[in-house]
């Protein structure tokens, strides 16, 4: 069997596990399950690694994006970069975080914008944010960041 998830606070909204296990329906993957695991606090990442060892990966939401980080065997350059994390890899035991945000943006920007490089708004602190952030500060693009928190 093959496990992957979702950690995070309150995932009741979560529509991740519908997903993830429709598409494995649909590509034959009948030992792979997908599951929300809600942490009352980022500390019990350890002990979800100890109870579930058929885990191989998670994706990460609000609020451990951050919190994470330390708690994993590896960052990959660009996560630590960007000061966040929204998918952990487990591999023969080891936890690496990645940010798969910074990817899925600087793909899709150039193609909206296309030769602009207009200023930009990113509203909100969180990890998402700081993905946003990385590639506009990449590109050249002015960018001002609103949000509730000082972070």
């Amino acid at each position: 069997m093959r496990i992957f998830g979702l950690i995070g606070e309150r995932l009741g909204h979560s529509l991740s596990r519908e997903l993830f296990e429709e598409r494995f329906h649909r590509e034959g993957l009948h030992d792979h399950h997908y599951r929300l695991f809600e942490l009352d606090r980022v500390e019990q990442f350890t002990d979800l690694l100890r109870d579930y060892p058929d885990l191989v990966g998670l994706n990460v939401t609000i609020p451990y994006k951050r919190s994470v980080m330390p708690l994993l065997d590896a960052v990959d350059p660009l996560a630590a970069a960007v000061g966040a994390v929204n998918t952990i890899a487990i591999r023969d035991g080891r936890t690496t975080g990645y940010n798969t945000d910074v990817i899925g943006f600087r793909e899709a920007l150039p193609e909206l914008i296309g030769e602009e490089r207009p200023r930009a708004l990113v509203l909100g602190g969180g990890g998402s944010s700081r993905a946003v952030s990385h590639v506009l500060r990449g590109l050249r693009i002015p960018h001002r960041v609103v949000s509730r928190s000082r972070e």
